[in-house]
């Protein structure tokens, strides 16, 4: 009996991870944006809406956010998890990064300092793949407000950088 008891106490916490009707789960409840999409024209508009945001932000970052000691920001990747089933947006977080160089006069030595921020997107509760798609589609996807939103991936990236 006691050793019956000790297996059960071994096997309790992986009893969790089993599903209730006996098979295993085998799709994730998210996706990132890119994966999620299946349409050629969604595909085009996001990658389009991709190059295009890093365009805006290239065109406005040496009179905005790249002033000061960091004044080399590259952006570099933009994210968003969708729920598989439902087609709802969960997070964007958009990542970017720079770095400070000093030279040592003395050594010829060049010390860095990088820097990186994780810029989340002010996404409302509910909002949809092709809300965002529909918002971004545009030539100033930057500017455009989020979906369900009045504010813009530009007012965001200012409350981050």
């Amino acid at each position: 009996m006691i050793r019956f008891c000790a297996l059960l106490c071994c096997l309790l916490p992986f009893s969790s991870f089993a599903a209730t009707d006996g098979s295993a789960r085998t799709t994730p409840d998210y996706v990132e944006l890119g994966e999620y999409l299946s349409a050629p024209a969604d595909i085009e508009v996001w990658y389009t809406a991709l190059y295009r945001l890093r365009d805006n932000f290239d065109q406005i970052c040496g009179d905005t956010f790249c002033e000061g000691d960091y004044s080399n920001i590259q952006a570099l990747r933009l994210s968003c998890s969708v729920q598989r089933v439902s087609g709802m947006l969960g997070r964007c977080v958009w990542a970017f990064a720079a770095s400070q160089e000093d030279i040592d006069p003395a050594t010829g030595g060049v010390r860095v300092a990088p820097k990186i921020w994780r810029c989340r997107l002010p996404l409302a509760r509910g909002a949809t793949v092709s809300a965002l798609l529909n918002a971004w589609s545009g030539e100033r996807p930057l500017y455009a407000p989020l979906p369900g939103s009045n504010k813009s991936a530009y007012e965001a990236l200012g409350d981050c950088l």
